[in-house]
């Protein structure tokens, strides 16, 4: 079963005190210690996100380990990524991220381990580039159109709810056309994919929600809290 779980946005580096989404994707790879592998190229493998994830999931009951493109600990990267049960990408600019995965054949490799059963995460660039198109700050001051990887259709806008600009720029992309419909999500609210189709969508916030979004509006979609 092929899956990816794209948070809008959450996890431990954005709530370090609500560890509800980084569990639920744990528990997919329904093995005792998965092994789960942080990929930070789009914060330029930042040393203090690394640390982070180190920090969260050395308290968990997994194997953590990180890929970097900038100091790469392998010759084989194609072997090192089969090796794990989740990958899990980090937040920063998309578009370096693709052009460098690209360069490197990591896309490839990436949907080589989706379609073997690794399960696919991440937030905000960690979730736009699963998806034929996201909306990005990666230019630079303003949000503009991208064309990512495909393994979803549609396109996806993260951090619904957490930046004042999002949600009228997606929609405004959206219904001209210069975006295909697609699926916006808050931050703490992630949607589960197997095989293309969405599962389910989860919170770790009460009110997080996720949507579809076409031309004329959009759609609430039920959302699964994970808390008490």
């Amino acid at each position: 079963m092929r899956q990816i779980i794209a948070m809008g946005g959450g996890g431990f580096s954005m709530e370090p005190d609500n560890p509800l989404l980084d569990q639920y994707i744990l528990k997919q790879a329904n093995k005792a210690r998965p092994k789960i592998c942080f990929i930070p190229t789009a914060s330029g493998d930042a040393d203090s996100y690394i640390e982070k994830f180190y920090n969260f999931f050395k308290q968990q009951d997994c194997e953590p380990s990180h890929l970097s493109l900038f100091k790469p600990h392998t010759r084989n990267l194609e072997e090192f990524v089969l090796q794990q049960d989740i990958i899990y990408v980090g937040g920063g600019n998309t578009k370096n991220l693709l052009v460098l995965w690209k360069e490197w054949g990591l896309d490839q490799m990436l949907k080589t381990a989706w379609e073997q059963g690794i399960i696919l995460a991440g937030l905000s660039a960690g979730s736009i580039c699963w998806y034929e198109q996201g909306i990005t700050d990666s230019y630079g001051d303003k949000l503009e159109p991208l064309e990512a990887l495909g393994f979803l259709p549609g396109s996806h806008c993260p951090h619904y709810d957490g930046e004042a600009e999002r949600r009228p720029t997606y929609r405004q992309f959206v219904e001209q056309g210069t975006l295909q419909s697609g699926i916006a999500a808050d931050d703490g609210a992630a949607v589960h994919y197997m095989d293309q189709e969405i599962k389910k969508i989860v919170s770790s916030r009460p009110a997080a929600k996720a949507y579809r979004v076409f031309k004329g509006g959009e759609e609430e979609l039920v959302v699964e809290y994970l808390g008490d």
